[in-house]
């Protein structure tokens, strides 16, 4: 096994650690870098609870190497808020009851938070998403809800 140094930048901030080769995205930002809000559900990119953005498109962190993203951009969960205020995606899920026990949550705002900003429609969300406690109605109505709206979600 060889470790190799990698660069990426979260949230827009440079972060350089040692990285495994065979280390995934997912485990690389929870463990190296301290950022647990992704989470690893199913491990095969079925759920959705791990999807970061990878230079600007929704990925599964589950199915990507730490070392492939060397020198490029992440953004997970915790930059989708700033300055500790929930971002538009966040309230809309919670006005519209889209949430129930948060494992999947933080994909889901990450994806939603990308549709919102790139136009993309109710339907782009939950498909590459599993919810077994809510179903999908409030979810829906939470993008409906933010993406009249500017501002990449936020």
């Amino acid at each position: 096994m060889s470790v190799r140094t990698i660069t990426i930048r979260v949230n827009g901030i440079a972060r350089t650690e040692d990285a495994w080769h065979h280390t995934t995205l997912a485990e690389h930002l929870r463990t190296a870098l301290g950022l647990t809000g992704t989470h690893v559900g199913c491990g095969t990119g079925d759920c959705g609870a791990c999807v970061v953005l990878l230079d600007g498109e929704p990925v599964c962190s589950c199915l990507v190497l730490a070392v492939q993203a060397d020198g490029r951009d992440v953004g997970t969960v915790e930059g989708v808020a700033g300055g500790g205020d929930l971002a538009r995606v966040q309230r809309a899920l919670v006005e519209e009851h889209g949430l129930q026990c948060g494992f999947c949550t933080p994909g889901l705002v990450v994806r939603m938070a990308h549709a919102a900003g790139s136009g993309g429609s109710d339907a782009d969300v939950p498909a590459g998403h599993l919810c077994r406690c809510t179903g999908y109605d409030g979810i829906r109505a939470a993008l409906r809800g933010i993406s009249g709206g500017s501002g990449g979600g936020r």
